[in-house]
């Protein structure tokens, strides 16, 4: 098993990473005062409510509350593990991860590190069972069947390289023979891995089997080329069409786009992408020189597709069926991408004629003739427009007040642009009133008032005010010095400030977002997160006294309490000559 990474390695990526460079890579952000600001990638929002601070290294939306450091946003935004996240920013530096041995590290390193090792074997055990199917589609009895099958399709040898298409036989247990038993020995182990990366199925009687029998397989893969899951197709009238991997620790089918690794591997620059609903649409397509089509793997495209397409392309085309079923996946679609459109981004959609399907089209045009049935594409807007019309009568008032509440909700989810504005002026059209009018109808973003309740929310106890401002500014630990330790203190939360306290204190120059990392994978971390993110209202100029203040007031409640509860005792059972000594120690100094 890998060693652990060390704290130290991952304090000095923390610290040459800076997360305005890192963020802004991904998500442009504009200076406004001490931070910068953009519209949250994490949740749809017209107006700006997320915040980063250069001086905090620290990330926090106002309206979703999503917060966190360089590695936190590489876990949320590319959809890493924390382990994976460390390998990105160390690629960044052309670095190597260092690993330990040391029972001296942090549980949580040894928990990830356990964790990475796991998705290691998954990953490396999917790659054999791709490899598996491959080698069985050119050495099975029945893989020339499947190949002429192929052919027939219009797929020449090199393009079911390219997309590492295999066969998986026509058996309940070959796949679970070749990778279990060992030398004679059934591998328990291995059987269960198989089981949770969903190759290998039990049913209500406890039976193991194959999950993939007969049919042409398409190995799904990730961003970074990796096998995370199946996709099963038979060649034959057999029920289901299509087999998919289940959710797996590695494959979460709303988050992985089939072709999507293939296409940025055919096109470095990938101006857009045309999303299709079958894995031999895909690879149908680059066949025929469309090589930048993927696959939703589902009747729709999820939010998380869209992020990701969006991420590395600026327009992306939807080919659904043209049937009721394709039309209203086409509707899903559209509601999750509104939230993404920004200025600059595009989205169009296109149906299939009846008893089409992409591969069957490309073949009759021609590439030339499929591109330019692309490009006329119908844009987002006159799709929806048109979709929302055909519900109304707007030769009626009240069927154009139907159209406004259908329309308005929408529109609304919209980020801030000249798009938005359009949208607006269209919608204003069709109603037959002015902009101006319409203006007041359009509900204003909550994050407004979740804001102001952010910024009004209430302090909480004395103590928590204390790691909040800690958290923030962690070099304000630097100026105890003298103050007594909080070990003996019996508030709720003072063993965790004093534990951040010494964790300043080894590393006197650590920042928010190192100190932070220390709590990840524990059940301090998410209240952490809040209070990194919360709005003290101390000026910088009375931060230092405001806060050596509190720790004194923890102490002094403490001391309030302790000889509350000594007085009570004096007074009901007597006191042991130890807490005499103590009640009086603390009587002269309350006097």
């Amino acid at each position: 098993m890998a060693g652990l990474i060390p704290q130290h390695f991952i304090d000095d990526l923390i610290a040459r990473t800076d997360i305005i460079d890192l963020i802004d890579s991904r998500v442009k952000l504009k200076k406004a005062g001490k931070s910068y600001v953009a519209c949250c990638p994490f949740h749809g929002e017209k107006s700006p409510s997320f915040h980063v601070s250069q001086d905090k290294q620290f990330y926090h939306c106002f309206g979703c509350g999503a917060s966190g450091n360089v590695i936190s946003f590489l876990m949320e935004y590319d959809r890493l593990d924390f382990v994976d996240s460390i390998d990105e920013l160390a690629s960044m530096y052309n670095l190597e991860v260092p690993r330990e041995d040391s029972g001296d590290s942090q549980k949580t390193a040894q928990q990830y590190s356990i964790e990475k090792q796991q998705k290691l074997d998954y990953y490396e055990l999917m790659e054999q069972v791709a490899q598996f199917f491959r080698q069985q589609l050119q050495t099975h009895k029945n893989g020339k069947t499947v190949v002429e099958y192929l052919k027939h399709r219009g797929l020449s040898g090199d393009i079911a390289k390219q997309f590492g298409i295999g066969y998986s036989p026509d058996d309940w247990q070959v796949v679970k023979d070749k990778f279990c038993l060992n030398g004679g020995r059934f591998d328990k182990d291995r059987e269960n891995q198989l089981l949770d990366t969903g190759v290998l199925i039990k049913n209500e009687k406890g039976r193991i089997y194959d999950r993939f029998r007969h049919r042409v397989m398409f190995p799904i893969r990730d961003r970074r080329g990796r096998v995370v899951g199946f996709g099963g197709r038979v060649i034959d009238d057999t029920m289901p069409k299509y087999l998919n991997s289940p959710e797996t620790p590695i494959f979460h089918k709303g988050f992985e786009l089939y072709g999507f690794y293939e296409a940025k591997q055919a096109n470095r620059d990938l101006k857009r992408l045309l999303v299709v609903e079958g894995y031999m649409d895909v690879v149908a397509l680059a066949q025929h020189g469309v090589s930048w089509a993927v696959a939703s793997l589902g009747t729709s495209t999820t939010t998380e597709q869209l992020q990701l397409m969006f991420r590395n392309t600026s327009e992306i085309i939807c080919f659904y069926d043209g049937d009721r079923a394709g039309r209203d996946a086409a509707w899903r679609t559209l509601q999750n991408a509104l939230p993404q459109l920004q200025d600059g981004r595009q989205m169009k959609f296109m149906f299939l004629p009846d008893g089409e399907d992409p591969d069957s089209m490309i073949r009759q045009l021609g590439e030339d003739a499929f591109i330019s049935l692309v490009n006329k594409a119908t844009p987002l807007s006159q799709f929806m427009f048109d979709n929302l019309i055909a519900q109304v009568e707007m030769d009626s008032e009240d069927g154009r007040s139907k159209l406004a509440n259908l329309a308005l909700p929408m529109v609304n989810s919209i980020s801030d642009g000249v798009f938005a504005q359009m949208m607006k002026e269209k919608l204003a059209k069709y109603l037959g009133l002015e902009v101006q009018s319409l203006e007041r109808f359009i509900k204003k973003s909550p994050v407004t008032s979740l804001q102001k309740k952010n910024k009004k929310a209430n302090r909480g106890s004395i103590v928590r005010q204390a790691i909040g401002i800690l958290i923030q500014h962690p070099k304000l630990a630097n100026e105890l010095q003298g103050i007594p330790r909080l070990d003996q203190v019996r508030l709720k939360g003072t063993d965790l400030l004093q534990e951040m306290i010494d964790q300043v204190h080894q590393q006197p120059d650590m920042s928010s977002a190192q100190l932070l990392e220390r709590w990840r994978n524990t059940e301090q971390y998410t209240p952490l997160l809040k209070l990194a993110g919360w709005q003290h209202d101390v000026a910088d100029e009375n931060l230092e006294s405001h806060f050596v203040d509190t720790i004194v007031q923890i102490l002094s409640k403490h001391l309030e309490l302790r000889l509350e509860q000594l007085s009570h005792k004096s007074r009901v059972e007597g006191l042991t000559s130890e807490e005499r000594q103590e009640y009086a120690h603390l009587i002269a100094n309350e006097l």
